[in-house]
């Protein structure tokens, strides 16, 4: 049995609205201002093998309520931003968004992970009027959001892309060598949004 249960269609269609959403602030707000607040989206619905071999580490029941309630990442979105100020603007218009809420928020762009990650990823508990897997209606469905700049998507590609081949040769001084560019990116995205914030104060 799916361990999505009969909710791999709803997931489908909360990632479709969702991803909507996000689409249509960002135009909204090309139309006013003349960029955009984000460079590309990636949603997705984590794969029914993907989250039962998430639910087996961790040692949980493979059942749709460990899939949905237990995790609360069964939704994913990557938003993309050019300059860090906007991956900030993103989580206060998130925040305002109706029948959402914010119940977790990792900044690992203030706090850095020691290998140098980072991003920002929050858990949004999103009211739909569908039943949910407790019973619940209107239900709470849970969607899991990481906003970066371009950098740090391209960075942590490559690391994610190191850390999960086989038999890496030389994998301590590439960490040290993806330490040390992380940095160098994160210097590089303090700069242009200096730079940016510059050139506005000239208009």
């Amino acid at each position: 049995m799916n361990i999505y249960g009969n909710y791999q269609p709803l997931l489908e269609n909360l990632l479709a609205q969702t991803m909507e959403h996000f689409e249509s602030i960002n135009q909204a707000y090309a139309k006013q201002h003349g960029d955009h607040l984000y460079e590309h989206l990636i949603g997705r619905v984590k794969t029914e093998a993907s989250m039962t071999e998430k639910c087996e580490r961790k040692h949980l029941p493979l059942t749709p309520h460990s899939a949905l309630k237990e995790n609360k990442d069964s939704v994913g979105i990557r938003v993309v931003c050019n300059f860090i100020d906007d991956i900030y603007q993103w989580i206060d218009l998130i925040d305002s968004w109706e029948n959402a809420t914010i119940i977790k928020k990792k900044d690992y762009i203030t706090n850095v992970k020691p290998n140098g990650y980072r991003s920002y990823h929050l858990i949004l508990d999103q009211e739909l009027p569908e039943t949910d897997v407790d019973g619940n209606t209107p239900g709470h469905y849970y969607i899991e959001i990481q906003l970066r700049t371009i950098a740090m998507d391209t960075w942590a590609s490559l690391e994610h892309e190191m850390k999960y081949k086989h038999e890496v040769k030389h994998a301590e001084m590439i960490s040290q060598e993806l330490k040390r560019v992380a940095d160098e990116l994160a210097s590089c995205d303090v700069s242009m949004q200096t730079i940016r914030q510059l050139i506005r104060e000239e208009d």
